[in-house]
């Protein structure tokens, strides 16, 4: 091998080594000057508004939609890459939707031809948006790749912007090593305690007989799913559908019998008993159930006959409805979506020309029933780019004090994110100091079924792992009744068989993330500890291969750590 040949392999491996650890790629990321940054056609300057540092770059006089700061960077085909800026508006854009902002890759090949990638998008971007943080991941086309150029492209020619603290790095599109290490580190933390078991033996037994089971009944963390009412209440599949809600779910929403246009089709034409049967049939398994919902602002969820009223007709029908409703369910529901997907339609407030419209339905909803817990509940808040704007949206709630309690994110992924996104994209929602609810989860693969399973698993993983999240519940988990049910159910067919993803999914909840623990004395000693996931628990007591039944115990394990005393006197 030449000497030439042996440094180009040499400064690949290293690029390569340098990628498995995550290393930037982008160089002045944080535009402290002007150098490696491209700004053709277009002004880029110094300006002190910036993220963080001493300054961020101001962009003015742009032609074109598509034209931004532009930097070349080196990529690998086939490898997976985390992209990040914070960009910030300076004037009112000249789209009365708001603004697009992006992050796009364009890929030039050997045959001088390109292909243009987005990283990261977010939509409808005021000037009063504040900071927004677009973060995302691509993966580098499979074939040879000539060269790489990163841009920040979106907003009308006319709307200037600050963008600052721009980054690149490898490991994006997938589920790392490291990143399921994080996870298993904050499950660890946050949803285990510990359990100190002390066993006092009577003077003849021997250590070498007794062993102690601890045992996780019932998990305590919110595992749900969306349930159609009218297959519940008609036990579809001979029952099949219903008993497996019952078996393996502690929480449930109705995916559509408690929302307006269900209740009440027709004015005065209302229709409760559907969902008021199939809330009690999932009680009496100790069920929890959200209520969702009570309005919707998107304006095709609105009925026609809704639409024809306004003004003081409009409000009084519509606290008519929320009193109705709240009362009852009182006493039936742990949660409500009051207004559901307030982020992406204003239909009310349009209506009523009055834009703290959404804030007196929570306002009026907290008054009539003040025990049931109150929801934002919007989509592509982790699963897209408009976390800023729910952040924002729920900081405006949380400041008016109308009765918040969480926020729902909706988490419908069609490609599935890194763990690195979705936690930085839960980490902005967190900082509204609420808990996150995942409440309509579903993961779309177009991979084969163990990928699918796979998906499946990393989404799981980042979600659970997250200290915000208090719960998390699936929009369906069957493929007769599921939203987009070809490529996410966990079971499928008449006989409700599990999936690939499925058989995942029940191994992490009921296996993986449920403690069953089992100890011989003379191995552990007297005293020990078990860290157990929070739940019900019993302590069994195993003497020469048969179970002292009379010294069974059982507790719950909450956050605090619990100690268990066994007495053995056979």
């Amino acid at each position: 091998m030449g000497k030439k040949a042996m440094v180009l392999r040499l400064v690949i491996a290293a690029l390569i080594a340098l990628e498995a650890q995550g290393a930037e790629l982008l160089k002045n990321g944080g535009f402290e000057s002007l150098d490696s940054w491209e700004c053709s056609n277009i002004h880029c300057a110094l300006t002190s508004v910036k993220h963080s540092g001493s300054h961020g770059l101001e962009i003015s006089g742009r032609q074109h939609s598509y034209e931004g700061p532009a930097q070349h960077i080196h990529v690998t085909p086939g490898h997976a890459y985390h992209a990040s800026a914070w960009v910030k508006l300076l004037n009112n854009p000249g789209n009365t939707n708001g603004e697009t902002l992006e992050l796009e890759l364009d890929f030039l090949f050997n045959d001088n031809t390109h292909l243009y990638k987005s990283a990261a998008v977010h939509h409808n971007t005021y000037v009063g948006s504040d900071w927004i943080h677009l973060i995302g991941d691509f993966t580098a086309p499979s074939k040879s790749i000539t060269s790489t150029r990163f841009y920040i492209k979106g907003p009308e020619p006319s709307t200037n912007y600050v963008v600052d603290d721009a980054s690149v790095t490898s490991g994006g599109g997938s589920q790392s090593q490291q990143g399921i290490n994080a996870t298993n580190s904050v499950i660890d933390k946050i949803r285990k305690s510990d359990i100190h078991v002390q066993v006092t033996l009577a003077s003849h037994i021997n250590t070498a007989d007794v062993n102690i089971h601890v045992l996780q009944t019932r998990k305590a963390f919110p595992f749900g799913t969306a349930v159609a009412a009218s297959k519940y209440n008609e036990n579809v599949s001979g029952g099949k559908y219903r008993d497996f809600i019952h078996t393996h779910f502690n929480w449930a929403v109705l995916e559509n019998a408690l929302k307006w246009p269900h209740l009440e089709p027709h004015r005065g034409d209302k229709h409760f008993q559907d969902a008021l049967d199939t809330i009690n049939g999932l009680r009496k398994h100790g069920i929890k159930v959200r209520g969702h919902n009570l309005v919707w602002s998107v304006p095709n969820k609105v009925q026609d006959w809704i639409k024809a009223l306004s003004g003081n007709e409009l409000r009084t029908v519509v606290k008519q409805h929320i009193t109705e409703t709240l009362q009852k369910t009182h006493g039936l529901l742990e949660h409500w979506d009051v207004n559901n997907e307030n982020l992406h339609g204003t239909w009310y407030q349009d209506t009523l020309h009055d834009p703290d419209y959404d804030l007196e339905l929570f306002n009026m909803t907290h008054h009539i029933d003040s025990h049931v817990k109150l929801f934002l509940n919007d989509y592509s808040v982790v699963s897209g780019g408009s976390t800023d704007r729910y952040l924002h949206q729920a900081q405006r709630f949380k400041a008016a004090h109308v009765g918040l309690y969480g926020l729902g994110v909706q988490c419908h992924f069609y490609t599935v994110p890194s763990y690195q996104v979705i936690k930085d994209r839960l980490d902005t929602l967190a900082k509204a100091g609420v808990p996150l609810w995942v409440t309509e989860l579903t993961v779309n693969s177009n991979h084969d079924e163990n990928k699918g399973a796979d998906l499946f698993e990393q989404t799981l993983r980042a979600l659970y792992g997250h200290p915000a999240v208090e719960g998390i519940l699936l929009w369906g988990f069957w493929d007769h009744a599921q939203y987009r049910p070809e490529r996410s159910s966990l079971v499928r067919g008449d006989n409700v068989e599990l999936t690939a993803a499925g058989r995942r999914v029940l191994d992490l909840w009921e296996n993986q993330w449920m403690t069953d623990d089992t100890r011989v004395l003379s191995q552990t000693g007297n005293q020990y500890t078990v860290r157990g996931f929070h739940g019900d628990y019993e302590v069994r007591v195993i003497y020469k291969g048969h179970e002292l039944t009379q010294l069974k115990k059982t507790f719950t394990l909450g956050k605090a750590d619990h100690t268990v005393t066994v007495s053995v006197h056979a």
